[in-house]
């Protein structure tokens, strides 16, 4: 038992892993738009963040953030009901993580766009807590 402590930070919480979303996935995959997939899985931080990402894009800031607001709460939620406490890794790494994730970079991003600087800062420490490698492969993957 001793062995497998070694090198193991003890004050950190286990990384929390959220479920995989089968219906949500096929669904995107089939070339469903998020809005079509919102109905049958209210529930999923990725068609939230899909759907903040696109109106970003068009330069809908307001409604990206609202967008996005709905994903952060919705990925909270999940989070917690996977056992996460209110802090802890989340990878990026682990893709059903990558919703939330990208809600709240998404979340960010509006944040900014409408001035809320506080948000800002309080959203890009909450990123980086959950995953220092989050940030980069986000923007990375939206080139």
């Amino acid at each position: 038992m001793a062995e497998s402590l070694i090198g193991k930070n003890l004050m950190e919480p286990a990384p929390t892993l959220l479920p995989e979303e089968p219906e949500v996935q096929a669904r995107l995959d089939a070339g469903d738009l998020p809005e079509d997939v919102v109905p049958v899985a209210p529930e999923s931080s990725l068609v939230w963040a899909l759907m903040a990402e696109d109106a970003w894009k068009e330069g809908r800031t307001v409604d990206s953030y609202a967008y996005a607001r709905v994903g952060y709460h919705r990925g909270l939620d999940a989070l917690r009901k996977a056992g996460w406490r209110g802090a802890g890794p989340v990878p990026y790494a682990h893709e059903p993580n990558r919703g939330f994730l990208r809600a709240l970079y998404a979340l960010g991003r509006a944040a900014a766009g409408i001035g809320e600087s506080d948000e800002v800062q309080r959203i890009r420490t909450f990123l980086d807590d959950s995953d220092p490698t989050a940030a980069a492969a986000i923007e990375a993957s939206q080139g």
